[in-house]
Protein backbone atom coordinates (compact mmCIF):
# COMPACT_ATOMS: atom_id res chain seq x y z
CA UNK A 1 0.00 0.00 0.00
CA UNK A 2 2.91 2.48 -0.82
CA UNK A 3 5.68 3.42 -3.38
CA UNK A 4 9.09 4.81 -4.11
CA UNK A 5 7.73 7.39 -6.55
CA UNK A 6 6.59 9.43 -3.59
CA UNK A 7 8.37 10.72 -0.55
CA UNK A 8 6.86 11.72 2.73
CA UNK A 9 6.51 15.29 3.79
CA UNK A 10 8.65 16.09 6.77
CA UNK A 11 7.08 14.95 9.99
CA UNK A 12 7.16 17.49 12.76
CA UNK A 13 7.57 16.35 16.33
CA UNK A 14 4.20 15.86 17.90
CA UNK A 15 4.73 18.26 20.75
CA UNK A 16 1.98 20.45 22.15
CA UNK A 17 -1.41 21.26 20.76
CA UNK A 18 -0.01 23.10 17.74
CA UNK A 19 1.84 20.08 16.35
CA UNK A 20 0.73 19.18 12.81
CA UNK A 21 -0.11 15.58 11.91
CA UNK A 22 2.10 13.93 9.28
CA UNK A 23 0.73 14.21 5.76
CA UNK A 24 1.54 12.42 2.53
CA UNK A 25 2.99 14.31 -0.42
CA UNK A 26 4.10 12.97 -3.80
CA UNK A 27 7.76 12.97 -4.74
CA UNK A 28 9.46 15.98 -6.26
CA UNK A 29 8.17 16.83 -9.70
CA UNK A 30 4.66 15.51 -9.03
CA UNK A 31 1.74 17.50 -7.68
CA UNK A 32 -1.54 16.46 -6.15
CA UNK A 33 -4.43 18.13 -7.95
CA UNK A 34 -7.91 18.41 -6.40
CA UNK A 35 -10.42 16.59 -8.57
CA UNK A 36 -13.34 18.83 -7.59
CA UNK A 37 -13.30 22.58 -8.35
CA UNK A 38 -15.14 23.33 -5.13
CA UNK A 39 -16.70 21.30 -2.36
CA UNK A 40 -16.95 17.60 -3.19
CA UNK A 41 -20.48 16.21 -3.49
CA UNK A 42 -22.01 14.38 -0.54
CA UNK A 43 -19.22 15.68 1.70
CA UNK A 44 -19.16 14.38 5.24
CA UNK A 45 -17.80 16.17 8.29
CA UNK A 46 -14.58 14.67 9.60
CA UNK A 47 -13.26 14.51 13.12
CA UNK A 48 -9.80 15.75 12.25
CA UNK A 49 -7.27 16.43 9.49
CA UNK A 50 -6.04 13.92 6.97
CA UNK A 51 -3.12 11.95 8.34
CA UNK A 52 -0.48 9.47 7.25
CA UNK A 53 0.94 6.73 9.43
CA UNK A 54 3.60 4.11 8.85
CA UNK A 55 2.60 0.58 9.80
CA UNK A 56 4.44 -1.23 12.57
CA UNK A 57 6.41 -4.43 12.81
CA UNK A 58 3.24 -6.52 12.86
CA UNK A 59 2.20 -5.34 9.39
CA UNK A 60 5.26 -5.70 7.18
CA UNK A 61 5.07 -6.66 3.52
CA UNK A 62 8.21 -8.28 2.09
CA UNK A 63 10.00 -7.14 5.25
CA UNK A 64 9.05 -3.47 4.88
CA UNK A 65 6.35 -1.27 6.42
CA UNK A 66 3.82 0.60 4.33
CA UNK A 67 2.16 3.98 4.54
CA UNK A 68 -1.54 4.39 5.29
CA UNK A 69 -3.39 7.63 4.61
CA UNK A 70 -6.61 8.09 6.53
CA UNK A 71 -9.37 10.62 7.16
CA UNK A 72 -9.32 11.65 3.50
CA UNK A 73 -12.01 14.24 2.78
CA UNK A 74 -10.32 16.20 -0.03
CA UNK A 75 -9.70 13.80 -2.93
CA UNK A 76 -6.78 14.41 -5.28
CA UNK A 77 -5.13 12.85 -8.29
CA UNK A 78 -1.43 12.76 -9.07
CA UNK A 79 -0.30 12.14 -12.64
CA UNK A 80 2.87 10.15 -13.33
CA UNK A 81 3.94 10.39 -16.99
CA UNK A 82 5.58 7.39 -18.64
CA UNK A 83 9.33 7.00 -18.55
CA UNK A 84 10.85 6.74 -22.02
CA UNK A 85 8.42 5.49 -24.62
CA UNK A 86 4.74 6.32 -24.39
CA UNK A 87 2.24 3.58 -25.24
CA UNK A 88 -0.70 5.99 -25.03
CA UNK A 89 -2.23 3.82 -22.31
CA UNK A 90 -3.29 5.32 -18.97
CA UNK A 91 -4.27 3.55 -15.75
CA UNK A 92 -6.06 5.11 -12.78
CA UNK A 93 -4.96 3.46 -9.52
CA UNK A 94 -7.27 2.82 -6.56
CA UNK A 95 -5.22 1.85 -3.46
CA UNK A 96 -6.89 -0.47 -0.99
CA UNK A 97 -7.48 -0.02 2.70
CA UNK A 98 -10.96 -1.29 3.51
CA UNK A 99 -12.58 2.08 2.70
CA UNK A 100 -11.01 3.24 5.98
CA UNK A 101 -7.60 4.32 4.74
CA UNK A 102 -5.42 4.12 1.62
CA UNK A 103 -2.26 2.03 1.25
CA UNK A 104 -0.75 4.89 -0.66
CA UNK A 105 2.68 3.42 -1.43
CA UNK A 106 2.26 -0.37 -1.35
CA UNK A 107 -0.81 -0.19 -3.59
CA UNK A 108 -0.25 3.24 -5.10
CA UNK A 109 3.08 4.82 -5.86
CA UNK A 110 4.90 1.50 -6.22
CA UNK A 111 2.33 0.54 -8.85
CA UNK A 112 3.00 3.80 -10.67
CA UNK A 113 6.74 3.05 -10.65
CA UNK A 114 6.02 -0.21 -12.48
CA UNK A 115 3.50 1.15 -14.98
CA UNK A 116 5.45 4.25 -15.95
CA UNK A 117 8.51 2.09 -16.60
CA UNK A 118 6.37 0.24 -19.17
CA UNK A 119 5.34 3.40 -21.02
CA UNK A 120 1.98 3.79 -19.26
CA UNK A 121 0.68 7.04 -17.76
CA UNK A 122 -0.33 6.41 -14.15
CA UNK A 123 -2.94 8.48 -12.31
CA UNK A 124 -2.99 7.86 -8.57
CA UNK A 125 -6.36 8.67 -7.01
CA UNK A 126 -6.44 9.59 -3.35
CA UNK A 127 -10.16 9.00 -2.95
CA UNK A 128 -12.35 9.87 -0.01
CA UNK A 129 -12.30 7.68 3.06
CA UNK A 130 -13.68 10.19 5.57
CA UNK A 131 -14.12 7.56 8.24
CA UNK A 132 -10.41 6.78 8.31
CA UNK A 133 -10.12 7.99 11.86
CA UNK A 134 -12.96 5.65 12.78
CA UNK A 135 -10.50 2.93 13.69
CA UNK A 136 -9.40 5.17 16.50
CA UNK A 137 -12.34 7.54 17.05
CA UNK A 138 -15.79 6.05 17.56
CA UNK A 139 -17.54 9.25 16.48
CA UNK A 140 -15.82 9.38 13.07
CA UNK A 141 -18.07 9.29 9.98
CA UNK A 142 -18.36 5.89 8.40
CA UNK A 143 -16.87 5.02 5.03
CA UNK A 144 -17.76 2.01 2.94
CA UNK A 145 -18.39 0.54 -0.49
CA UNK A 146 -21.07 1.86 -2.81
CA UNK A 147 -24.02 2.03 -2.29
CA UNK A 148 -23.37 2.26 1.46
CA UNK A 149 -21.29 5.37 0.77
CA UNK A 150 -21.19 7.12 -2.63
CA UNK A 151 -18.13 9.31 -2.10
CA UNK A 152 -15.34 7.00 -3.31
CA UNK A 153 -17.22 5.97 -6.46
CA UNK A 154 -18.07 9.60 -7.18
CA UNK A 155 -14.35 10.39 -6.99
CA UNK A 156 -13.58 7.52 -9.37
CA UNK A 157 -16.19 8.65 -11.90
CA UNK A 158 -14.92 12.22 -11.76
CA UNK A 159 -11.30 11.16 -12.24
CA UNK A 160 -12.00 9.03 -15.31
CA UNK A 161 -13.76 12.01 -16.86
CA UNK A 162 -10.84 14.29 -16.05
CA UNK A 163 -8.32 11.91 -17.59
CA UNK A 164 -10.36 11.71 -20.81
CA UNK A 165 -10.78 15.49 -20.88
CA UNK A 166 -7.01 15.94 -20.68
CA UNK A 167 -6.09 12.97 -22.87
CA UNK A 168 -4.58 15.01 -25.70
CA UNK A 169 -2.65 17.25 -23.29
CA UNK A 170 -1.25 14.24 -21.43
CA UNK A 171 -0.55 12.26 -24.65
CA UNK A 172 -3.08 9.57 -23.77
CA UNK A 173 -5.28 7.58 -26.14
CA UNK A 174 -8.81 8.30 -24.84
CA UNK A 175 -9.80 4.74 -25.82
CA UNK A 176 -7.04 3.16 -23.72
CA UNK A 177 -7.81 4.32 -20.20
CA UNK A 178 -8.13 1.59 -17.58
CA UNK A 179 -8.41 1.16 -13.83
CA UNK A 180 -6.45 -0.99 -11.39
CA UNK A 181 -7.28 -1.46 -7.72
CA UNK A 182 -6.48 -3.57 -4.69
CA UNK A 183 -8.80 -4.98 -2.03
CA UNK A 184 -11.38 -2.21 -1.42
CA UNK A 185 -9.86 -0.51 -4.46
CA UNK A 186 -10.48 -3.75 -6.35
CA UNK A 187 -14.11 -3.53 -5.35
CA UNK A 188 -14.18 0.03 -6.69
CA UNK A 189 -12.79 -1.29 -9.99
CA UNK A 190 -15.89 -3.50 -10.21
CA UNK A 191 -18.19 -0.71 -9.06
CA UNK A 192 -16.92 1.73 -11.69
CA UNK A 193 -16.97 -1.01 -14.35
CA UNK A 194 -20.72 -1.35 -13.77
CA UNK A 195 -21.69 2.25 -12.85
CA UNK A 196 -20.53 4.50 -15.65
CA UNK A 197 -23.71 5.22 -17.63
CA UNK A 198 -24.84 7.85 -15.12
CA UNK A 199 -22.88 10.03 -12.73
CA UNK A 200 -23.82 9.73 -9.06
CA UNK A 201 -23.51 13.51 -8.76
CA UNK A 202 -24.76 16.54 -10.66
CA UNK A 203 -22.48 17.45 -13.58
CA UNK A 204 -20.15 20.35 -12.87
CA UNK A 205 -18.11 21.02 -16.00
CA UNK A 206 -16.76 19.52 -19.23
CA UNK A 207 -15.06 16.63 -17.45
CA UNK A 208 -18.47 15.32 -16.44
CA UNK A 209 -19.56 15.25 -20.08
CA UNK A 210 -16.82 12.74 -20.86
CA UNK A 211 -17.39 9.00 -20.48
CA UNK A 212 -16.24 7.53 -17.18
CA UNK A 213 -16.28 3.97 -18.51
CA UNK A 214 -12.91 2.23 -18.13
CA UNK A 215 -11.61 0.56 -21.30
CA UNK A 216 -10.16 -2.26 -19.18
CA UNK A 217 -10.14 -3.22 -15.53
CA UNK A 218 -7.70 -4.97 -13.21
CA UNK A 219 -8.86 -6.06 -9.74
CA UNK A 220 -6.23 -7.48 -7.38
CA UNK A 221 -7.62 -9.40 -4.37
CA UNK A 222 -10.94 -7.47 -4.57
CA UNK A 223 -13.35 -7.47 -1.64
CA UNK A 224 -17.06 -6.98 -0.91
CA UNK A 225 -18.15 -8.94 -3.99
CA UNK A 226 -19.38 -12.38 -2.92
CA UNK A 227 -22.64 -13.26 -1.22
CA UNK A 228 -20.97 -15.43 1.42
CA UNK A 229 -18.13 -17.82 2.07
CA UNK A 230 -18.31 -20.87 -0.21
CA UNK A 231 -20.82 -19.04 -2.38
CA UNK A 232 -20.21 -18.12 -6.01
CA UNK A 233 -23.09 -15.66 -6.07
CA UNK A 234 -22.57 -11.90 -6.11
CA UNK A 235 -23.58 -9.95 -3.04
CA UNK A 236 -26.85 -8.23 -4.05
CA UNK A 237 -26.16 -5.38 -1.62
CA UNK A 238 -23.32 -4.03 -3.78
CA UNK A 239 -25.59 -3.30 -6.73
CA UNK A 240 -23.35 -4.41 -9.61
CA UNK A 241 -25.12 -4.00 -12.93
CA UNK A 242 -23.04 -6.14 -15.30
CA UNK A 243 -23.88 -5.55 -18.96
CA UNK A 244 -22.21 -6.17 -22.32
CA UNK A 245 -20.58 -2.75 -21.86
CA UNK A 246 -18.66 -3.84 -18.76
CA UNK A 247 -14.96 -3.67 -19.73
CA UNK A 248 -12.58 -6.62 -20.14
CA UNK A 249 -11.36 -7.59 -16.69
CA UNK A 250 -8.29 -9.22 -15.11
CA UNK A 251 -8.52 -10.80 -11.64
CA UNK A 252 -5.87 -12.07 -9.20
CA UNK A 253 -6.42 -13.64 -5.78
CA UNK A 254 -4.88 -16.14 -3.35
CA UNK A 255 -6.88 -19.04 -1.98
CA UNK A 256 -5.45 -18.45 1.50
CA UNK A 257 -6.51 -14.78 1.57
CA UNK A 258 -8.14 -14.36 4.98
CA UNK A 259 -9.26 -10.76 4.41
CA UNK A 260 -11.00 -10.84 1.04
CA UNK A 261 -12.06 -14.41 0.32
CA UNK A 262 -11.30 -16.18 -2.94
CA UNK A 263 -15.07 -16.29 -3.47
CA UNK A 264 -14.98 -12.54 -4.11
CA UNK A 265 -13.00 -13.03 -7.30
CA UNK A 266 -14.76 -16.28 -8.23
CA UNK A 267 -18.24 -14.76 -7.96
CA UNK A 268 -17.30 -11.74 -10.05
CA UNK A 269 -15.56 -13.94 -12.61
CA UNK A 270 -18.64 -16.15 -12.93
CA UNK A 271 -20.95 -13.14 -13.36
CA UNK A 272 -18.69 -11.56 -16.00
CA UNK A 273 -18.41 -14.86 -17.85
CA UNK A 274 -22.18 -15.31 -17.83
CA UNK A 275 -22.58 -11.82 -19.33
CA UNK A 276 -20.08 -12.59 -22.09
CA UNK A 277 -17.41 -10.17 -20.83
CA UNK A 278 -13.79 -11.12 -21.65
CA UNK A 279 -12.28 -12.00 -18.28
CA UNK A 280 -9.01 -13.58 -17.21
CA UNK A 281 -8.50 -14.84 -13.67
CA UNK A 282 -5.43 -16.17 -11.87
CA UNK A 283 -5.78 -17.98 -8.54
CA UNK A 284 -2.86 -19.03 -6.37
CA UNK A 285 -2.74 -21.40 -3.42
CA UNK A 286 -0.66 -19.12 -1.19
CA UNK A 287 0.32 -15.52 -0.83
CA UNK A 288 -2.29 -14.08 1.53
CA UNK A 289 -3.57 -10.54 1.25
CA UNK A 290 -2.13 -7.08 0.58
CA UNK A 291 1.15 -8.03 -1.08
CA UNK A 292 1.05 -5.29 -3.71
CA UNK A 293 3.97 -5.56 -6.11
CA UNK A 294 6.55 -6.49 -3.48
CA UNK A 295 8.49 -9.63 -4.25
CA UNK A 296 7.94 -12.59 -1.93
CA UNK A 297 8.61 -16.32 -2.18
CA UNK A 298 5.10 -16.93 -3.54
CA UNK A 299 4.38 -17.25 -7.29
CA UNK A 300 1.56 -14.69 -7.08
CA UNK A 301 4.10 -11.89 -7.02
CA UNK A 302 4.63 -12.43 -10.76
CA UNK A 303 1.16 -11.02 -11.46
CA UNK A 304 2.43 -7.72 -13.01
CA UNK A 305 4.01 -9.66 -15.89
CA UNK A 306 0.70 -11.46 -16.44
CA UNK A 307 -1.08 -8.11 -16.64
CA UNK A 308 1.43 -6.87 -19.21
CA UNK A 309 0.75 -9.93 -21.38
CA UNK A 310 -3.00 -9.54 -20.95
CA UNK A 311 -2.84 -5.88 -22.02
CA UNK A 312 -1.19 -7.09 -25.22
CA UNK A 313 -3.86 -9.75 -25.83
CA UNK A 314 -6.70 -7.22 -25.51
CA UNK A 315 -4.95 -4.78 -27.82
CA UNK A 316 -4.07 -2.06 -25.34
CA UNK A 317 -0.30 -2.27 -25.85
CA UNK A 318 1.74 -3.78 -28.65
CA UNK A 319 4.19 -6.63 -28.18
Amino acid sequence: MKSGAFVFGSVLAMVGLNAQPPVWQPSAGHTQVPIWPGAAPDAQPVTGPELARTTGENSLVAGKPWLAVGNVSQPTMTVYPPKGMNTGVAVVIFPGGGYWELAIDLEGTEVCDWLTSKGVTCVLLKYRVPGGAGKYVDSAPKSGPYPKSPQALEDAQRTLGLVRLHAAEWHIDPHKIGVLGFSAGGHMVAALSTHFARRLYRAIDAADQESCRPDFAVAIYPGHLSLAENSFGLNPDIDLNITRQTPPTFLVQDEDDQVDRVEDSLSYYAALKKAGIPVEMHLYAQGGHAFGLRRTKFPVTAWPQLVETWLQTIGMISE
